[in-house]
């Protein structure tokens, strides 16, 4: 959503993303980034055209093949769970925290890039390499 809509983690995120211009991208990522432009929306700090425009902009990106987009790997769940059981009584981390560390494992990542903390120490915990 950084990259989208200006937050206090776009100037890093736009950083990251011109050092590693394709980036997989699964559907998960794309209902996320949905339901963050819905929710400036409803926390009022967006009016709804300009979430329009986010969700196009979003749209014709994909079209151009910005995004290396990737299916969630057939594991994904699976390992989620795994994620959940051996982290989650430490971290504490979310379904969706260990899901798109799951998918990231899963699709032999070697980084993984987020602003979420919690995320960010599950990925560390498995080796990834975290900003």
């Amino acid at each position: 959503m950084s990259l989208y809509l200006k937050d206090a983690h776009s100037a890093a995120a736009l950083e990251l993303v011109a050092s590693h211009p394709r980036l997989w991208v699964t559907p998960l990522h794309i209902a996320e980034c949905f339901h963050a432009f819905a929710q400036q929306v409803f926390l009022g700090r967006v009016p709804a055209s300009v979430a329009e425009e986010l969700y196009d902009q979003l749209s014709r990106d994909r079209a151009q093949d910005v995004w290396l987009e990737s299916p969630i790997p057939e594991r994904a769940f699976e390992r989620s769970a795994e994620l959940a059981r051996r982290y989650g009584p430490r971290l504490g981390v979310r379904t969706l925290d260990s899901l798109h560390v799951a998918c990231a494992l899963e699709l032999k990542a070697e980084r993984f890039w987020t602003f979420d903390e919690r995320q960010a120490k599950l990925a560390k915990a498995e080796g990834l390499k975290t900003h």
